[in-house]
């Protein structure tokens, strides 16, 4: 405490701006966060393009609508996480920024209201037609902030808590995928573009699985994670096999836009990898190790988007079309 006290000193906490600058650093990294945004939703809008056959470098006011948006989705579940969280959070976790009063949660939803108001402006800029698709988002991410009205019964059960809170990624990839359909007049793509969801969800889980493995040593009460849950060589075999069912539907999404070869290279490369850094996790579970595979699920994730959306694109532009 005396460390986190003096740090937060450093950036006087009086001061708004250094607050939630302290407050990103911790809880949501901006540069971090995205990268891997930028390549999610850049890619998304690729793939939607070539699905409808447009091989163009996309309009600058669609990628920057589509980044922005998806970046505040993922704000917004953050800010959701840190409500729901409180009570759980000061009794096990009073390090946290919430709990030790770096921010407090009125500051916190007023910023959340800043964003919705941000979002609901960058639609309107874009086309109106997304405003549909910007409330059911919204929807689905509001009931995921009261637990589905059922907290006791999904707490209890992690794996239905798990595939019904990332449900939220492929509805935000849809989203981001319809700044290019829906700006551009057309309809909605079919087909691959079931694909490409499948992969967001995938890829949500991998990130989720990742971010929550956990060497025996470093398990924290009242933190649950699935090492803690399973014990963590099972955990992080099912991290793999999240990864091997990742890249299946991530070859399929790439099948629909004829660039499934060099797709399935990729796929190769980064499924031995994962094999590689799950092997020696399995073998000894220390806390270094541990981090290679909340490492290699950021980098999975990253190349995978980049793999089926942005890189057939530039390919395709690259070949004339």
């Amino acid at each position: 405490m005396t460390i986190d006290t003096q740090a937060t000193n450093a950036t006087d906490p009086t001061h708004l701006i250094a607050r939630f600058w302290r407050y990103q650093a911790e809880r949501f990294p901006v540069i971090g966060h995205g990268v891997l945004i930028a390549a999610f939703s850049f890619s998304a809008i690729s793939y939607s393009s070539l699905l409808r056959g447009h091989i163009a470098w996309p309009r600058p006011v669609v990628v920057i609508v589509a980044f922005i948006s998806a970046l505040l989705f993922f704000l917004q579940l953050r800010l959701a996480d840190e409500f729901k969280d409180f009570e759980e959070d000061s009794r096990f976790r009073p390090y946290r920024a919430v709990p030790r009063g770096l921010v407090s949660l009125r500051e916190l939803g007023l910023l959340g209201g800043v964003t919705l108001a941000v979002q609901l402006g960058l639609a309107l800029w874009l086309t109106a037609d997304l405003i549909p698709l910007l409330l059911l988002t919204w929807g689905y991410l509001a009931l995921m902030s009261q637990e589905f009205f059922v907290r006791d019964w999904i707490k209890a059960r992690p794996i239905t808590y798990m595939w019904t809170h990332m449900l939220i990624v492929p509805l935000i990839d849809f989203y981001t995928t319809a700044c290019d359909w829906l700006a551009a007049g057309a309809n909605l793509p079919h087909g691959g573009l079931a694909w490409f969801l499948i992969v967001s969800f995938f890829n949500g889980v991998v990130i989720e699985l990742g971010r929550k493995i956990r060497a025996p040593q470093d398990e924290e009460t009242g933190v649950e994670t699935y090492s803690a849950l399973w014990g963590p060589r099972r955990a992080v075999l099912v991290w793999w096999v999240s990864v091997l069912i990742t890249a299946i539907s991530a070859a399929f999404a790439a099948a629909q836009i004829n660039f499934v070869g060099p797709v399935s290279i990729l796929l190769v490369i980064l499924l031995t990898l994962a094999a590689i850094v799950a092997v020696r996790f399995w073998q000894k579970p220390n806390a270094s190790r541990a981090k290679f595979i909340e490492t290699m699920s950021g980098v999975w994730t990253l190349l995978m988007y980049l793999g089926v959306g942005a890189v057939p694109l530039l390919w395709q532009m690259l070949l004339g079309g």
